[in-house]
């Protein structure tokens, strides 16, 4: 990923719309299903520049490949891209719903995958951050995409984990 991405207050007016729509309860159930649906498709009509939600709202997307938990299949899901000094972080908020996403699970089994940024795949080993790491890439998430403060009180009964992917050479 290049560069800082759009902070919340730097944001147009339509992007600032869509987070905060995607945000909202209502908007969140309709984005955790619908989206991944568009993004798939439009990410390879655009030869990995675009997803749905990285045109609609300019939040940084990236195509996550994990290895599913149970199946062993390989799985692929849009998600934000936070890009931080230690390597891309994803925030495992699932729109604030009662469950951690299927690629947290997928992760905590096996850490390795596939991260596709601007049409590249790069090879990581995820961690989960902790502590102090865990507090500065949450404060500097909520900055790109504030909806996390709201997912946060929706999921109140679990701790929204934050994984970074450390680059893996080969």
């Amino acid at each position: 990923m290049a560069g800082e991405p759009l902070t919340f207050d730097r944001a147009n007016a339509v992007q600032k719309a869509v987070r905060r729509v995607a945000a909202s309860g209502p908007g969140s159930w309709v984005f955790a299903r619908a989206a991944p649906r568009i993004d798939r498709p439009l990410y390879r009509l655009t030869r990995g520049r675009h997803t749905f939600a990285s045109l609609l709202s300019g939040i940084p997307v990236v195509l996550l490949t994990t290895t599913g938990a149970r199946s062993g299949r390989p799985r692929t899901v849009p998600v934000l891209g936070l890009p931080t000094a230690d390597g891309i972080a994803v925030i495992a908020s699932n729109f604030g719903q009662r469950r951690h996403p299927g690629w947290y699970y997928n992760l905590r089994a096996k850490p390795e995958g596939t991260a596709a940024v601007n049409g590249r795949a790069h090879r990581f080993r995820a961690v989960e951050a902790e502590g102090e790491r865990r507090q500065r890439i949450w404060d500097q998430g909520l900055r790109v995409y504030p909806g996390w403060s709201q997912y946060e009180r929706r999921a109140s009964h679990r701790q929204i984990a934050v994984f970074v992917l450390e680059p893996v050479s080969g």
